[in-house]
């Protein structure tokens, strides 16, 4: 019989910093997750402060105090905190003391900029899941002049391989007959999809990064540092998360 009071097990893990809640089902699916001893595939489980839960064999709990890393990732850096083949990854740059983080959603291994890492899974849900809209922008350098038909239809939402895009705001910030800088604010989390968006428009991305992602700003961060997130940045943060969970009420 399932519990009825306590936290449901992918929001467990979420907070934990295992993964996305949205993994954290995955995991929890394919019988990663002990509970007590005991593999649980049930999604609906829901676990107390006095339960006993392992991940991959190793015991998982809530962390004590949340962490909010801001690091500006370099190009040719992956977006994970370990990699197989042995590439750099975010976690060589990052400390290691004061607990473990995760990246908020992902940066493709050629894209720089703004990224966020935290042991916070319930805002990482927030932040990456479509259903709340949150928006990043980047800028972009491609190759050639956007024409106005161009904008116009990134305006209108361009169609993709795997459906069609939102919606997106552009600004030209620089227009070359050799290339452009174009800023792009999207509220979706698509593999690749700047770069795939200005494809369909044959003005391929030549360089791409990432100002903004919600209200955590690059400015004048240097690639490969990072900072703590700013007391405002925090307040921005929670009021996005109050939002969603209004938005679910």
């Amino acid at each position: 019989m399932l519990k009825t009071t306590g936290v449901r097990l992918q929001k467990y893990l979420a907070r934990a910093g295992v993964a996305s809640r949205r993994k954290a089902e995955e995991f929890i699916t394919e019988g990663h997750v002990r509970v007590n001893g005991a593999v649980v595939r049930e999604l609906g489980s829901v676990v107390a402060e006095t339960d006993r839960v392992e991940f991959g064999g190793k015991l998982v709990s809530t962390p004590a105090a949340y962490r909010y890393l801001v690091l500006n990732k370099p190009e040719q850096v992956m977006t994970t905190m370990r990699d197989p083949q042995g590439r750099r990854t975010v976690a060589a740059l990052v400390p290691r003391d004061g607990g473990r983080v995760v990246p908020v959603g992902r940066l493709d291994y050629e894209t720089a900029g703004v990224l966020l890492l935290t042991n916070d899974g319930d805002l990482a849900h927030v932040l990456t899941h479509p259903r709340y809209g949150v928006e990043k922008t980047y800028r972009a350098v491609v190759r050639g002049r956007l024409q106005a038909g161009d904008v116009q239809r990134f305006l209108a939402g361009l169609k993709l391989d795997d459906g069609r895009a939102a919606p997106a705001k552009i600004r030209v910030v620089r227009a070359g007959a050799a290339a452009s800088e174009i800023d792009v604010t999207i509220h979706e989390g698509r593999n690749r999809q700047v770069r795939r968006m200005f494809e369909t428009s044959d003005h391929p991305v030549l360089s791409l990064v990432r100002l903004r992602f919600g209200p955590i700003a690059l400015g004048d961060l240097r690639a490969g540092r990072w900072r703590d997130a700013t007391d405002k940045e925090l307040t921005e943060l929670r009021a996005v998360q109050r939002a969603a969970a209004d938005r679910d009420a």
